[in-house]
C-alpha cells in the first residue's frame, strides 16, 4: 500500500462560492496513472461535499454517501446505520441557517485496492464566528463504477479551556 498524497497534503478551501484545490501536483509516482485518476475522483467528491454544504444543500452533500441501509456513520461514541438515518442526523444537527462554512484540509488518500480507499482528513466549520473542528476517516468503495462513502467516522476536537 503506497501513500499517494504527499505529506504537505491536499486541502479544499472554499473561497466564497468557489473552491480551490491545493497541493494536487505531487501525488503519483511514475506508472501510477490509474491510482492518480482514482485519487482525483475521490478528491472531486470531497470538493462536491464542501460546495454543497456551504450552500446549505444537505441532500447534495449526501450524494457522496452509499444510499444503503448498510452505510455506517460513527460520531460521539455512537454508530448510526443507514443512509436515511445519516441524512436525518445531519438535518437535525445542522438545520438550515445554522450549517456554517465548511472546509477540509490534511487529506490523505490511500487506495487499498482498485475498489476501496481510506481517506483521512480534518474538517473545519465556521458558523458566524463560532468555530468547530475535528478529524474524519472515510472508507470509500467503488459501487456500480462510482466511488461512494460506505463508512464515515467523524470526531470533534475537544478544546481544553
Amino acid at each position: 500500500m503506497k501513500r499517494l498524497v504527499n505529506r504537505q497534503g491536499v486541502w479544499i478551501q472554499p473561497l466564497g462560492c468557489a473552491i480551490v484545490l491545493m497541493g494536487l501536483g505531487a501525488w503519483a509516482e511514475p506508472g501510477q496513472q490509474a491510482s492518480d485518476n482514482e485519487q482525483k475522483n475521490i478528491t472531486k467528491l470531497l470538493t462536491q461535499q464542501v460546495f454543497c454544504w456551504n450552500r446549505e444543500d444537505i441532500d447534495g452533500f449526501m450524494e457522496t454517501y452509499w444510499k444503503s441501509d448498510d452505510l455506517t456513520f460513527s460520531s460521539g461514541g455512537k454508530t448510526i446505520r443507514g443512509w436515511q438515518a445519516t441524512l436525518d442526523r445531519y438535518k437535525k444537527s445542522y438545520p438550515a441557517g445554522a450549517m456554517g462554512k465548511l472546509h477540509f484540509d490534511g487529506l490523505e488518500i490511500d487506495l487499498l485496492s482498485s475498489q476501496v480507499a481510506l481517506v483521512l482528513g480534518n474538517w473545519h466549520l465556521d458558523d458566524q464566528g463560532k468555530k468547530k473542528e475535528g478529524n474524519f476517516s472515510l472508507v470509500f468503495k467503488k459501487i456500480d463504477g462510482d466511488w461512494k462513502i460506505v463508512h464515515d467516522h467523524s470526531s470533534a476536537l475537544d478544546k481544553e479551556e
